[in-house]
């Protein structure tokens, strides 16, 4: 009978794939085109019809069980997930029917799912006082793979208006139970019939027979799973807690699991007790008598007559509610209190304090969905080190029942930090549950939840703009007044943690690039200290700038001593620091901002206007002399000499060919793990050499240069300043112990010391030797002597040994 009902299902689910394919088609093709894409004539397709036989499918009912319990789920403890959802379908049904029919639930009436277990009986019960199973269902609904109870009741309840949110469609889940149970058995009870008993092992058959007991439950269903002896672990209360609290804590209705707990508490004594007591109270009262201590009895002390007591421990059953967590965001944002908001995240992140901010939400289109989001103001200590690995903030449920919490592409990588619960009732989902049917909805959810997540960071940006502004207010009415350091505002608190995953999206996310840009924050030297942004420095530029400059460097001391920005600061323009070995990469994909071109200081193209006096020095001949003398002693280690315009104290400066590495990158690149040296060494593009004009070192470099070419001394003063320039930018040093040579020979001469001058050891004094010549006479004579007291004892020895024979 069972292999019938299959082979019904499966031709009922063949004529259901055909009519969903018809209504997908706009408009049928026309017979011609039929006929064209047809082998047979029509003649010959009459012929066929008149002789063909009709078969339907069959199905070999142990192989598709076989499956259903091995194929379709990858995760074993998906089970309790399954019928924890089909038992809050079966209450959401039964509160439905109770709208019409009266009777059926009683005012008051508890609503709730119980689990328990039995290590003695290796069984795990799960029971709910929903609608119940008739006899009929019992066959219908668990004898017919595929045929689910839920959708006839929401196609039956289609017509009408529908309040219910019921998750299961497939009628596959219920057969979950035999990942971990060779055999169930189902006791059900239904308004309109007797208390009947499903049971099967998961081969080609089950039974259903009468309860013999009667009616039990009263109402509702108990679904009893005899456990695998490979599946013993989930006879356990903190494994069963932690899959009912992460799959199913948001149920509308109470989960409580059946615990065993001790308690104490105070009962009568038995007479045999009390008469024992009795008499060592006599001997401790003769005791004290013959001590002849008198004791009274203390007032307020009970009498002879007091009921006599003792304090017993005792295991009872106790049921504990799992699912007190509350779905909030099915309610209007405007309904949930900040308080709600708070203990809800603290219930996501596992007890973690306040978050930074939160948006709340319904997004209605192509897929209507709720979510909760929010920003923790401390950043996970893993952050980045799990970067391109799975998302596991946010969680996604169907009808607040939990299909995922782990994504790879559902949000850019760069937010991974936002936690959240994101809702839907019409999302398509395959059949086992686990994951999406249809990608391109996920894309399309992610996308409204990543511009949503960028509005809150940039209303949080917005409102501590406003804050700045009224605080310099506040500086320019109270200036002569001493005031407390102003308290770090949201998004500061926010950038200090999340700066590296805003950067990553300008990188990644090239449809929100300008956004993302507009979060970026930097200091500068014009920003005292404090945080600026890109839309603030273009607000600042003079009218004759064209560009916004930024500089890349280690730390922020290396930026503020850094020659190249010399005549920026003279001349009073602002550069941007960037301190942060991602700003390398970021500062890469900005191309413009409100339509400036951001640049590097460090490049050989970050030109300031040059004066006509400039200009005439460097088209000079001893000028192109100068370049061309530089560029022999230096050789290979520069690409290009260029007078400079940038420095105004310093006589050189390194920088870097306008595709090629800044010294910041180069260190980079060389700390990577999995670099070599000498690969390094081949791809690093040369480097740009700059010299002051107007510095006195290179006047009189050029004025000895010009009296001797090949003096070698000036020789090594150029390299001196090439490599103590190259260190400045950030480069590394290509030969340090020539470097220290030279340093050496500098010193030398600055000493007016010979640097080839011999290194002389000193000699030793004529007293010394007197006193080396003593010590070796004194160990000599020590030597002696310990050798003829060796050479006595040895004679008078002999002797002895002589006298005794």
């Amino acid at each position: 009978m069972l292999a019938l009902l299959f082979s019904a299902a499966v031709v009922t689910q063949a004529e259901e794939a055909d009519t969903e394919h018809a209504t997908d088609v706009d408009t049928e093709p026309a017979e011609e085109e039929v006929q064209s894409f047809d082998t047979f004539s029509p003649e010959e397709r009459a012929t066929i019809a008149s002789s063909e036989e009709k078969h339907e499918f069959k199905a070999e009912t142990h192989r598709l069980m076989d499956i259903l319990i091995n194929s379709l789920y990858s995760n074993r403890e998906i089970f309790i997930r399954e019928l924890v959802s089909n038992a809050a379908d079966a209450l959401d049904k039964l509160r439905f029917l109770s709208l019409t029919e009266e009777g059926l639930l009683e005012e008051g009436e508890e609503m709730d799912i119980k689990i328990s277990f039995d290590k003695d009986l290796k069984t795990i019960t799960i029971t709910d006082g929903g609608v119940g199973m008739t006899k009929d269902d019992l066959v219908q609904n668990l004898g017919t793979i595929a045929k689910s109870g839920t959708s006839d009741f929401l196609s039956a309840s289609a017509k009408g208006a529908d309040s219910t949110n019921l998750i299961g469609q497939f009628g596959v889940g219920f057969y979950s139970v035999y990942l971990i149970a060779d055999k169930v058995t189902v006791v059900s009870k239904h308004a309109n019939d007797d208390q009947y008993i499903w049971e099967s092992s998961a081969d080609s058959s089950f039974t259903i027979s009468k309860d013999p007991r009667g009616d039990t439950l009263g109402r509702g269903t108990s679904i009893i799973l005899h456990v695998k002896e490979d599946a013993e672990e989930f006879l356990d209360e903190t494994l069963l807690t932690a899959l009912v609290t992460r799959y199913s804590q948001f149920i509308n209705f109470p989960i409580s699991l059946r615990t065993m707990k001790e308690v104490s508490r105070e009962v009568e004594l038995e007479p045999e007790e009390m008469e024992a007591e009795s008499e060592g109270e006599k001997e401790e009262n003769e005791e004290e008598e013959d001590d002849d201590v008198e004791v009274g009895e203390e007032e307020g002390e009970e009498g002879d007559d007091a009921p006599k007591t003792k304090t017993i421990t005792e295991t009872v059953e106790d049921w504990k509610v799992l699912n007190e967590a509350k779905s909030i965001w099915t309610k209007n944002p405007k309904e949930v209190t900040d308080e709600e908001y708070e203990d809800f995240y603290k219930t996501l992140s596992k007890g973690q304090g306040a978050p930074l901010d939160k948006i709340h939400f319904v997004a209605e289109g192509e897929i209507t969905f709720r979510a909760i989001l929010y920003i923790p103001k401390v950043a996970d200590p893993a952050l980045y080190d799990k970067y391109y690995e799975e998302s596991d903030g946010l969680k996604l449920y169907v009808r607040r029942v939990l299909i995922s919490d782990s994504f790879d592409n559902f949000l850019p990588r760069y937010l991974n930090f936002v936690k959240g619960i994101v809702d839907s009732d019409d999302l398509p989902l395959n059949v086992s549950r686990e994951t999406l049917a249809q990608s391109r909805v996920l894309k399309v959810m992610g996308k409204k939840i990543t511009r949503k997540v960028l509005e809150l960071l940039r209303k949080i940006a917005d409102r501590a703009e406003v804050d700045k502004e009224d605080e310099e207010e506040a500086d320019g009415e109270e200036a002569d007044e001493e005031k407390e350091a102003p308290a770090e505002s949201d998004y500061e608190a926010f950038w200090k943690q999340y700066s590296k995953s805003i950067k990553m999206g300008v990188m990644d996310d090239t449809k929100n690039k300008a956004k993302l840009t507009k979060l970026l924050r930097y200091k500068s030297s014009k920003s005292n200290g404090k945080w600026t942004s890109f839309e603030d420095y273009v607000d600042r530029m003079p009218e004759d700038q064209n560009k916004i400059y930024y500089l890349t460097c280690q730390d922020m001391s290396q930026c503020t001593a850094n020659p190249v920005l010399e005549k920026f600061n003279k001349k009073g323009i602002e550069v941007i620091y960037m301190d942060d070995a991602v700003d390398e990469y970021c500062s890469q994909h900005i191309q413009e901002f409100d339509g400036v071109e951001p640049v590097n200081a460090m490049r050989e193209s970050a030109k300031l206007t040059e004066s006509v006096a400039f200009k005439e020095y460097s088209a000079l001949e001893d000028t192109q002399e100068l370049i061309a003398w530089f560029k022999k002693t230096l050789g290979s280690k520069i690409s290009k000499v260029l007078v400079s315009n940038k420095l105004t104290t310093s006589p050189a400066a390194c920088t870097a060919p306008e595709y090629g590495w800044t010294g910041n990158m180069e260190r980079i690149m060389r700390a990577q793990a999995m670099g070599s040296e000498k690969t390094i060494e081949t791809q690093t593009p040369s480097i740009v050499f700059e010299f002051n004009p107007y510095h006195p070192i290179i006047n009189e470099i050029n004025a000895r240069r010009q009296a001797n070419e090949d003096d070698e001394a000036l020789a090594d003063m150029a390299n001196i300043l090439f490599d103590s320039a190259s260190i400045m930018a950030g480069y590394n040093m290509m030969e340090p112990e020539v470097f220290a040579k030279r340093i050496y020979k500098v010193v030398s001469l600055g000493l007016e010391i010979d640097p080839e001058a011999p290194v002389v050891e000193e000699e030793p004094s004529v007293e010394e030797e007197v006193e080396e010549e003593v010590e070796e006479e004194v160990e000599e004579a020590e030597e002696a002597t310990e050798a003829e007291e060796a050479t006595e004892a040895e004679a008078t020895e002999a002797e002895a040994t002589e006298a005794q024979e």
